[in-house]
């Protein structure tokens, strides 16, 4: 187990930095002028040059790069030109946000989907599996920034059960609370299909191998072979879903964050990128990147440690 997991740990440092690299390259062919359009239509050429200096957009591109990754193994994510403020102070003051924001709509997902599931694995072919299919499909074809708005509508606007927009006063953990749930169903609304249609077939397949006939033969209750054996091996493909779809939470994070006015990393890269602000741009994708790996890294060392087999296929 220890070596599989240096094995994934050293893996997920390759892919930050070829990821890093290929942002880093995509960012830079955006056509524009960088420090033209930071300072605006009015700039002197003088003080152009001097920003694209400060930026160190004078320098090569791979010169750039080795630059960044020099000052990153310091724990330097640069400056940030417009406030003058260490960009690792910007990013993970609005991470928390995000991050709360993710961890919600997975468990929201979760404990809906999961349960959603396995019932309907076990009630195959039922009117409540038939129910829970509709209801699932109508889940993932619904895009989040789609329910993000209806749900903004609806539950804030006119029946005024939630806030509309803001993240909650600090230090108020209700405030913050009550702020929370329509962004993060908006974001968990079509993993709870996902999850569901995912736990079902896995269950399907679990139910039939040999070792659950086998506990079926020994007379164990029902619920315990569901739920201690079936379960067990049935949620392995769940937790690689939630782990590979850390990325698709963060660009539902992006637009859930703009339509409810929300702080966080997705709104920080959105705005930072309309500015062209390049340091907060790459410190902050540099901070999501290190997530996407974290969480894919982590997904597939429980699977590893709920089914030995996999420790010794990589």
């Amino acid at each position: 187990m220890l070596f599989y997991c240096l094995k994934r740990v050293a893996l997920g440092v390759v892919i930050v930095m070829l990821a890093v690299t290929v942002l880093f390259c995509m960012i830079h062919l955006v056509p524009g002028d960088p420090a033209r359009i930071l300072l605006g239509p009015r700039a002197t050429p003088e003080l152009i040059a001097s920003m694209s200096v400060r930026m160190g957009l004078d320098l090569p591109l791979p010169v750039q790069i080795l630059r960044f990754f020099g000052n990153l193994f310091t724990g330097d994510l640069g400056m940030d030109v417009i406030t003058n403020r260490p960009v690792a102070d910007i990013v993970f003051g609005q991470l928390p946000y995000t991050l709360w924001l993710i961890l919600t709509a997975i468990i929201f997902a979760a404990l809906i989907g999961i349960p959603l599931g396995c019932y309907s694995a076990i009630h195959r072919n039922s009117l409540g599996d038939r129910i829970s299919g509709i209801l699932s499909v109508a889940c993932i074809t619904a895009p989040a920034f789609v329910v993000a708005l209806y749900s903004l509508l609806i539950f804030a606007v006119t029946l005024h059960w939630f806030p509309a927009v803001g993240a909650g006063e600090k230090g108020e953990f209700w405030d913050q609370a009550t702020h929370l749930v329509l962004p993060a169903f908006a974001i968990a609304l079509s993993w709870i299909g996902y999850l569901s249609r995912l736990v079902r077939a896995s269950m399907l397949e679990v139910m039939g191998e040999n070792h659950i006939r086998t506990a079926r033969a020994y007379g164990l209750a029902e619920r315990t072979v569901v739920f201690r054996y079936a379960l067990k091996l049935a949620v392995l493909p769940t937790v690689t879903l939630i782990g590979i779809g850390m990325g698709f939470l963060l660009s539902a994070a992006l637009f859930t964050e703009i339509v409810f006015a929300r702080p966080g990393i997705g709104k920080l890269i959105f705005d930072s990128i309309t500015t062209r602000n390049y340091p907060v741009v790459m410190g902050s994708v540099l901070i999501s990147t290190i997530l996407f790996v974290i969480s894919t890294t982590l997904s597939d060392l429980v699977n590893a440690w709920l089914d030995p087999r996999i420790r010794v296929s990589l």
